[in-house]
């Protein structure tokens, strides 16, 4: 290799690592820069689903399996998480708006609030969980059951509550997001073959920088129009961003709250899985042909999405060591 190759690659290296030790941070920046330099959403749209594939391909290759068969032979709350996931949130959501007559009132915030709930969670909350000291493991070993699951519920709620909404049947919205998924899995496992896992965890670093950075691709394909949406309607914008605040918090909270059983870190690690839903996944698979009111709903959802692992990184490391200090008497006990 050229010694002029070997600085550049080696630059980058460095580059990406230094944006993947920026954690959390990195994330919250995200929304900033994409909001701020709207011309990057403008150009990045067209690339929408190669991003979300690319997301997908790296959380797929990044798959520990021995971890992945541990949480296998206590499948109970695993079990459990993933029913509530893709059963019990789309439904309570659906019944919800049909009960309140909010999917006629606003047709297009119910599509996004609904295409929310039926989404898997998305494939970088085990990466998120690990960052702020969650059980990055139970988170995941549920997302991938939730994943394997998504083509059919989706479809099956779709069916439901959607009807004429969604520009595409719920048959083919569940074989498109079958297709994604098999896809992405496909090759994932071609890299991992090629590469090797070693490798894979050698590199983690780097490839959270990589991650990172698809991340702004992504936010800044959805939120190219948030700064106009915010200047030419600014009370409906901000009306958005709020609803999009108070579902994420809802369903971090009640998540935590049903499984408080089982530990409260335990039990934020899920709540942060079943907030972060995967709406890239969504766009992707409905090919981005949706109403302005649930692309804006989609672009705001972003603010969440990536300021709450920050703001919630601080509780999460308390639970963690409040959790280390209980268990260590008890292990002292034991022997």
């Amino acid at each position: 290799m050229p010694p002029a190759l070997q600085t550049i690659i080696a630059a980058s290296v460095r580059w990406l690592t230094w944006i993947g030790d920026q954690g959390t941070r990195a994330v919250a920046a995200v929304v900033f820069i994409a909001v701020a330099v709207p011309p990057i959403g403008a150009l990045l749209r067209h690339y929408l689903t190669v991003a979300i594939v690319c997301l997908l391909c790296i959380s797929f290759m990044r798959v520990d399996l021995a971890a992945l068969y541990g949480h296998l032979r206590r499948p109970g709350l695993v079990a459990a998480a993933t029913a509530w996931t893709t059963l019990g949130v789309p439904l309570i959501v659906g019944l919800i708006a049909w009960a309140t007559g909010f999917d006629n009132h606003s047709p297009g915030l119910f599509l996004g609030l609904m295409l929310q709930g039926m989404a898997s969670p998305m494939m970088a909350s085990p990466a998120l969980a690990a960052m702020m000291g969650l059980d990055a493991t139970l988170v995941l070993i549920t997302l991938v059951t939730s994943t394997a699951l998504v083509p059919f519920t989706a479809s099956l709620f779709a069916g439901l509550f959607l009807g004429a909404k969604l520009s595409v049947t719920p048959l083919a919205l569940g074989l498109k997001l079958l297709g994604l998924l098999a896809g992405s899995l496909l090759g994932a496992t071609i890299i991992r073959r090629v590469v090797g896992a070693e490798a894979i965890q050698r590199h983690k670093r780097p490839i959270d920088g990589i991650n990172i950075i698809i991340l702004l691709a992504f936010a800044s394909a959805i939120m190219g129009d948030v700064a106009h949406d915010l200047l030419t309607d600014p009370i409906f914008t901000i009306g958005v961003a709020l609803m999009a605040f108070a579902i994420y918090f809802a369903l971090l909270a009640v998540t935590t709250l049903i499984f408080r059983r089982v530990g409260y870190e335990r039990a934020l690690a899920l709540g942060l899985m079943v907030s972060q839903r995967n709406l890239g996944l969504m766009l992707a698979a409905t090919s981005g042909a949706l109403p302005p009111a649930t692309w804006l709903y989609f672009a705001m959802t972003q603010f969440p999405l990536h300021l709450a692992p920050y703001m919630l990184t601080p509780i999460a490391r308390r639970l963690t060591a409040r959790a280390e200090t209980s268990s260590t008497p008890a292990k002292a006990g034991a022997t």
